[in-house]
């Protein structure tokens, strides 16, 4: 506990102590965050609206603190009785002689007020508030719970909840939850933290620990978060020593950027997150908002934020719980390579295939390696699978031997074995076991997965001797390439970005000329271009730019020109591109006779190149997001898009680009041209920093398409559409005043 309270300064909220610093090669150092000590280690602890019944909500606390061995002060509150559980209790929290460090609230909800108000006239410096009935059901209860943060925030109180099941710390056996899970007996200590925003989700989640013998140490349940809310749990767990892995349930974030330092904060001490974000269909993301009182996130952004900044996201509870606990082994595969040794050769294949959906590589064994195997199973299989076949049940040695040959000289970062029900057999399980704990005295550090169906005490056997165990092939390899994922996000540097330029009034963008015209000054290639007020003029200008071009109407009413005829390509001559210009403008003023003209763009035609679709979007949660997508098909239907949050570097740009199913339409799939990838990367770059310097002014850009030319030649924004926030629309547009087409500040070379 004296290791815990170690953490103990409180965040003064100021940004500048998170800043990114200088690029140097390492991460940033970061500041522990506000306490959340009062919460998970303290000293006295009343329970006001305590129950006799400790099978009831008000009975449990009590009946849990006293199982576990809590050696605080425990006070039960509760007007109508003199004796709670066989304690003294009180009639108010105030009559409590001598202080109390953490006050547990279980009173109806229109009598929460007044109980945090003497809470906060005791001096209590926490209270956890299991009372539902807050801004989840309504206005009247958002009124309740907004009442109840001014008094805490006043009185300098942290509060937990409400609506929520509380928290636990095994370690000191303070059990502060009123949850069923430990009914037969409380959590024991472990090195897992779990966070859950969700009270059920929680609860089941221990409970499952539980089962498969996985150890929590601090556990939360943060309900409305009316104060202590997921981010910080996650940043205090990220610094807290008792903790290792940290497995995470989440509705929504309210804190973009403070969940953002939380998941770095874990990266920097190694720490892997765990998390479940529900809320991934519309259905889905509409339970989530009516449950929590907030609105959830477009999902693919939360994608996104997890994955650049090394968390992993699990799909089930099944997959959450094998992840965490493999991962609190603390052993991660060196590289994507996958080692299978089999006693079946059916079930190899079947390993290999599973294996190869997920991502990781099943890479044959060298011709060396091959030979020794050989050498001592002549019929064996040895290119990888490696099926010793059912001589490796008659001698457990030649299983231990093939997967050390597979260790030295496979070169995988990480080894599944199958096994089945062979160990649980004793004339085979003791020599297997003796073979195998004398294998993983050689290889300490190795990644090895066991399939075998046995009992518990000796799937025990080979877990204390460092082997993880699975009864399923599918989930050991599932889980592997987990701990694969997580090994490179703890990889991957931060983005060195150099600092976003400072943000200026944002000029008339209300068409594509300026919005390119700006695009082009931050770093995003754009073409030599004119904008005429008549025909004759787009002849002029064609002459100028050069043939072919393409001749687009100019308009801030119209952001859609193909729908209104107001967009012609590949215009071949001069006499062309007067007579196209004339017929524009008249389809144009057929079809929006309201719309306001600023003139005609002349552009030069650009082809042989791969459309892509590059964007940002002003995410209410976690601020600029930065899109990129092929175009046509792929984005249309396909929805094959990538996300970051904005700003990032080049490198994170390229992983970015990658990402994407259709990267290999890039990078020169089945001898096609490889485009400019680097250049795309760079101005991916420059268009986070874009984002972030106009992040008050622009609530969407949209550069659709932007075109990748062949490797060396470059990319060039073709069209591009910058969308105001609602605070930077100017009171009126004006249009392009005649004669200023032709002026050289109204041009972006490429």
């Amino acid at each position: 506990m004296g290791a815990i309270a170690a953490h103990s300064g409180r965040d003064d909220g100021d940004p500048a102590a998170h800043d990114r610093p200088a690029c140097s090669g390492g991460r940033p150092r970061m500041r522990a965050p506000a306490t959340l000590d009062a919460l998970f280690a303290p000293r006295s602890v009343a329970i006001i609206g305590a129950s006799n019944d400790s099978n009831r909500i008000g009975g449990r606390p009590l009946r849990y603190l006293r199982e576990a061995g809590f050696a605080g002060a425990v006070y039960p509150v509760n007007p109508r009785r003199n004796e709670v559980q066989g304690l003294r209790a009180y009639a108010d929290v105030r009559d409590i002689p001598g202080p109390v460090d953490l006050a547990i609230v279980i009173v109806s909800a229109d009598l929460v007020v007044e109980t945090i108000e003497a809470c906060a006239e005791k001096g209590i410096g926490c209270a956890i508030i299991f009372s539902s009935g807050f801004a989840e059901v309504g206005p009247e209860g958002a009124r309740r719970q907004q009442r109840i943060e001014e008094i805490a925030r006043a009185a300098g109180m942290r509060l937990l909840g409400p609506n929520c099941l509380g928290a636990f710390n095994s370690h000191s056996g303070f059990f502060g939850t009123f949850t069923q899970a430990f009914d037969t007996g409380v959590m024991f200590p472990g090195e897992l933290g779990v966070v859950s925003q969700s009270g059920a989700a929680g609860a089941h989640l221990a409970y499952m620990c539980r089962q498969r013998c996985i150890g929590i140490g601090h556990w939360i349940t943060t309900g409305n978060e009316a104060d202590i809310e997921v981010s910080e749990c996650v940043e205090w767990m990220a610094h807290a020593p008792h903790v290792k892995v940290i497995a995470l349930f989440v509705e929504a974030i309210r804190n973009g950027p403070r969940f953002v330092r939380a998941l770095e904060a874990a990266r920097e001490h190694g720490k892997p997150v765990i998390a479940i974000k529900v809320g991934r269909s519309a259905a889905g993301a509409l339970a989530a908002a009516s449950h929590t009182g907030a609105l959830v996130g477009e999902d693919k952004i939360y994608d996104a934020v997890l994955r650049q900044h090394g968390a992993y996201r699990a799909e089930s509870i099944d997959e959450l719980l094998d992840l965490t606990y493999a991962s609190l082994q603390g052993r991660f595969p060196s590289n994507s390579r996958l080692g299978i040794v089999t006693t079946s050769g059916g079930l190899g294949i079947l390993a290999a295939d599973a294996a190869v959906q997920v991502g990781l590589a099943v890479a044959p064994l060298n011709e060396g390696a091959r030979g020794k195997i050989t050498a001592m199973i002549p019929f064996a299989g040895t290119r990888n699978p490696i099926d010793v076949t059912a001589q490796g049940v008659n001698e457990p040695i030649l299983i231990s031997r093939s997967i050390a040959c597979a260790l030295n000289e496979g070169g995988y970062g990480s080894l599944v074995c199958f096994l089945t029900s062979a160990p649980a057999v004793p004339s085979i399980g003791t020599p297997l076991l003796q073979a195998l704990v004398s294998l993983r005295q050689d290889h300490p550090d190795a990644v090895i997965a066991l399939e075998m169906v046995v009992p518990p005490e000796i799937r025990r056997q080979y877990e204390e001797a460092g082997f993880l165990v699975f009864e399923d092939l599918h989930r050991a390899i599932r889980t592997l390439h987990a701990l694969d994922v997580i090994r490179n996000g703890f990889a991957l540097q931060p983005s060195c970005v150099p600092d976003a330029p400072a943000a200026t009034a944002l000029p008339d963008v209300a068409d594509e000329y300026n919005a390119k015209l700006l695009l082009g000054r931050h770093g995003i290639p754009v073409l030599a271009e004119r904008v005429v007020s008549t025909p004759a003029q787009a002849a002029e200008a064609a002459r100028e730019v050069g043939l072919p071009v393409v001749l687009k109407i100019v308009s801030p009413d119209i952001p859609h020109k193909t729908e209104v005829g107001g967009v012609v390509l590949d215009v071949r001559t001069v006499e062309a591109a007067e007579e196209q210009a004339r017929a524009l403008l008249h389809r144009v003023a057929e079809a929006r006779p309201d719309a306001r003209i600023s003139g005609i763009l002349v552009s030069p035609m650009r082809s042989g190149g791969i459309e892509s679709i590059c964007g940002v979007v002003n995410d209410a949660v976690f601020g600029p997001v930065v899109v990129f997508g092929l175009g046509g098909i792929h984005v249309e239907l396909l929805r094959d898009v990538s996300f970051r949050l904005a700003p990032f570097d080049e490198a994170e740009a390229h992983r970015m680009i990658r990402e994407i199913r259709g990267a290999q339409i890039l990078l020169g799939a089945r001898g096609g041209a490889r485009g400019d990838v680097d250049a795309l990367a760079r101005s991916l770059a420059a268009l986070s920093r874009f984002a972030v310097a106009h992040r008050d002014q622009v609530a969407e850009v949209d550069i659709n398409p932007m075109m990748v030319l062949p490797e060396g030649e470059g990319v060039v924004a073709l069209d591009a559409l910058i969308v105001r926030s609602e605070s930077a629309r100017p009171q009126s547009v004006s249009n392009i005043p005649h004669g200023a087409e032709n002026r050289e500040d109204r041009s972006v070379l490429a």
